[in-house]
């Protein structure tokens, strides 16, 4: 029996939205990571691109559990001398809260060209609204 390899052309690609107001960050960018991948479908081919689009609306909205909104730090290095910068999850959810659900998801996936490929197919918003209501968006549980 021949192993069956799936190709890029040959798939249809889905549209997906989450809503991120009171969803654990970690559990939904677990999530949002393993169908980016493509591992929710029977026919998973691991070298081939098999994402599907997911849109990620309320970014700002997503919750921790414990003390992470003080004691998490995304920190940010200019190259330059000095150029080292920190900032905690509750300065970055308030500044830049599409990163914060970026980060978690690219952390997740594969660390090579497929792996950007992939979080490209990704969207994130920090309000409700979004530019992609033409798209057939599927609700997507988490």
């Amino acid at each position: 029996m021949k192993t069956l390899m799936r190709k890029a052309e040959d798939l249809k690609k889905k549209w997906y939205i989450i809503d991120a107001e009171g969803k654990i960050l970690g559990r939904m960018a677990s999530k949002i990571a393993t169908v980016l991948r493509g591992k929710n479908k029977a026919d998973f081919t691991p070298h081939v691109d098999m994402s599907d689009h997911i849109v990620v609306v309320n970014a700002g909205k997503v919750c921790v559990t414990g003390k992470k909104m003080k004691d998490k730090i995304y920190q940010y290095v200019s190259g330059y001398p000095s150029g080292q910068k920190s900032y905690n999850l509750q300065t970055m959810l308030k500044n830049k809260p599409d990163e914060v659900i970026r980060r978690a998801v690219r952390g997740m996936l594969p660390h090579n060209t497929l792996g950007r490929k992939m979080l490209k197919r990704l969207k994130v918003y920090a309000e409700a609204t979004h530019p992609h209501q033409e798209q057939k968006l599927e609700e997507l549980k988490v």
